[in-house]
Formats: structure tokens, sequence, C-alpha cells
């Protein structure tokens, strides 16, 4: 696979430098360019309009995915903490993106709640990222069914966790790494889904909704 680092636009390099400037180390956050590229293909080729973005961070994958969307498309982002939005937003703006995004500040699944209160949200969106907290991966899953089309898929980052999740003893010791197992593992063997995961960056599962 060509390093997507190379084609990426001027704002999207800028973008990963600024955040490592004011990140720091939690800069390790940041979603693999190659990754977002494949997300941002996915969501043209499906034609898809409508998503939802649990965990926003600086913006890098939103940025990307909002790519992908027609000019009328929407990306709801749920992010818990403010302390890098302004950063989002101002590169949202930078790439001619930010009027497709709504960002929605505070803990995923209250935001998620008080979106399910108005029935024309419920099966109206075709997609879903998830790339929050990893020891809430099922919850989330869970609670962004209702909000999907028929044919919707979610996009689960971060799904072979260093390859910790191949390890039973790691599995047994670590929340995070049980979740993101079990999480595949339940979407792996529920009748309702299709499902695969791409070995890129930290693994990327794709479960469609049938």
């Amino acid at each position: 696979m060509v390093n997507s680092l190379n084609s990426l636009s001027q704002i999207k390099i800028d973008l990963r430098n600024e955040t490592y400037r004011q990140a720091g180390m939690w800069a390790i956050m940041l979603s693999n360019p190659d990754q977002c590229e494949h997300m941002k293909f996915i969501i043209r080729t499906a034609g898809a309009k409508r998503g939802i973005e649990i965990g926003t961070f600086t913006g890098y994958s939103a940025l990307c995915m909002a790519e992908g969307l027609p000019d009328d498309g929407l990306l709801i982002c749920l992010e818990k903490s403010e302390t890098y939005t302004e950063l989002a937003k101002d590169y949202w703006d930078r790439a001619g993106v930010g009027h497709k995004i709504q960002l929605r500040i505070g803990a995923a699944l209250d935001s998620l709640a008080e979106m399910a209160k108005d029935e024309e949200n419920l099966e109206a969106f075709d997609f879903a990222f998830i790339d929050g907290d990893k020891s809430l991966y099922t919850k989330y899953v869970d609670n962004l069914l209702p909000f999907l089309k028929p044919g919707g898929f979610l996009m689960l980052d971060n799904t072979l966790w260093m390859g910790k999740v191949a390890d039973p003893n790691l599995r047994a010791a670590d929340l995070d790494t049980r979740i993101i197992y079990e999480t595949v593992t339940n979407a792996l063997t529920n009748p309702r889904f299709d499902m695969h995961t791409i070995c890129i960056a930290d693994g990327l599962t794709i479960i469609q909704v049938r």
C-alpha cells in the first residue's frame, strides 16, 4: 500500500503537525492517515450522506470523513473534551468541510440518548465511526444501532489493539482489551451483521447491518 502521507493535502499535514505540537504524547490518538483515507473512500463509494463519530480529538478523522460526504452531508461529532475542539474547527473550516460537521461536547452515551429523543434521528444515519473509550465499545455499538439505516455500517478503530486481543491472558487482565475482543466477537456471531476486520494501522473493523 502506498503511504497516504505522500499524497495528503497540506491542510491535513498541517493538522497532524499541529496536533503533535499541541498534544505531545497524546498525539498517539491521531487516526492513521491510510485508514482515514480508506474510510473516506468507503463513505464516498457507499453514497453516504449522514454519519456519527464518537471520539473526535483534534478533528483529523472527521475532516477526512467529511471530505467523503456530499456538500449537503452531515457528520455529527461526539467529543467529551473541549481541549482541542477549537483546533479541530479551525482546520475543518480551512479544509472547506466545516459546514458538514456538527460538534457536540459531552459524554457520547449521553449525547446519543439526547439524540434518540428525536424520532427523526432513528434509522436516519448511513454510518458511524467509533474511536472513543475502549471500555465502552460494546455500549457504543448497542446505542448507535437504532440510528443506522438498514444497510448502514459501523467502523471501529483499534480493534487489533496492538495485538493484545489475541492473548487470552491480556484479555483477562485488561478491561479495554477484553471489551474490544468481546465487541468484535459478538459482532462476528450476530446474525444481523456482516463484518470484517482490515489489518490497517491498529485494525479497522467494519460492521454492516443487514
